[in-house]
């Protein structure tokens, strides 16, 4: 007899599912391969060796790294927060995580480099306390990367925080285990995973922020422009082809950093699993 399928209904949803993701992925993506393609390999050479693409692929590939580990570590302490402990205020905190979801990137660039550029509030106090300047450096892009990438990290660990079997670590504690060893050798690798998801969520968004970061980034070449708004004056200066170029580069380099996190996530859970 025919094996009906669980879902009614699979293959029209099967249709739909494939030419949505056509019109949405598939073919911008395909468009933008076949656009550089046209161009020889020498100048595809000429575009991305060029020293101010090569200066904002570091810029946005380095802040980008650097938010999504410092959002991956304060992210978990949040998720770790809001899923073990009651207090006064806890959901209006919990909402709070949600903000940058529903905040426009701009205007979150705009509130950003307002507050610590160096006559802001807390620029002002960290410049002549400090002597650290946030605002119009490649640190004020972190600061704004962390800000729109940390409900990732949160939302993605917080589930896994909250199934986690609380029994694990009584069995753990009756047997003599320190509050450090349930966590390093019972919590920890089983919500690594998660973590990771997070980190790349975090990671993948830094890359490609665009709003929140020209406002705080002073937009310096060589120093603090990142890769989309090279692309954004590539396109404005009608080089077509040297934007196709450095964004089918930024593609590439994107989906190889993202693979190898996948390609660690099942390394992790597998290795999980054997233990």
């Amino acid at each position: 007899m025919r094996q009906s399928h669980v879902i009614q209904g699979f293959a029209p949803t099967l249709g739909l599912t494939v030419v949505y993701l056509s019109l949405v992925v598939l073919i911008p993506l395909s468009t933008l391969v076949f656009k550089s393609l046209q161009l020889s390999w020498d100048d595809y050479l000429n575009v991305i060796g060029n020293a101010r693409v090569l200066a904002s692929f570091r810029v946005s590939f380095i802040t980008s790294l650097a938010a999504a580990t410092i959002t991956s570590f304060f992210g978990f302490i949040i998720a770790w927060v809001l899923v073990r402990y009651p207090f006064p205020g806890k959901r209006f905190l919990d909402a709070l995580i949600d903000l940058p979801f529903a905040l426009p990137t701009s205007v979150a660039g705009i509130v950003l480099a307002t507050i610590y550029q160096p006559n802001g509030a807390v620029g002002q106090f960290l410049q002549d306390n400090f002597n650290l300047k946030i605002a119009y450096t490649p640190l004020g892009i972190v600061v704004a990367l962390i800000f729109i990438s940390l409900p990732f990290v949160v939302r993605t660990v917080e589930p896994v925080l909250q199934e986690f079997d609380f029994t694990m670590e009584e069995a753990a504690a009756s047997l003599g285990a320190s509050r450090w060893q349930v966590f390093s050798k019972i919590i920890f690798p089983n919500i690594f995973p998660a973590l990771l998801t997070g980190f790349a969520l975090s990671f993948a968004r830094g890359i490609g922020e665009y709003g929140s970061v020209i406002f705080i980034a002073g937009n310096l070449p060589y120093v603090s422009e990142v890769i989309p708004l090279l692309i954004v004056t590539k396109l404005e200066q009608y080089d077509y082809s040297g934007a196709t170029v450095i964004a089918l580069t930024m593609l590439v380099a994107s989906f190889l950093l993202l693979l190898l996190i996948n390609l660690l996530q099942m390394w992790v859970r597998k290795r999980s699993g054997q233990l």
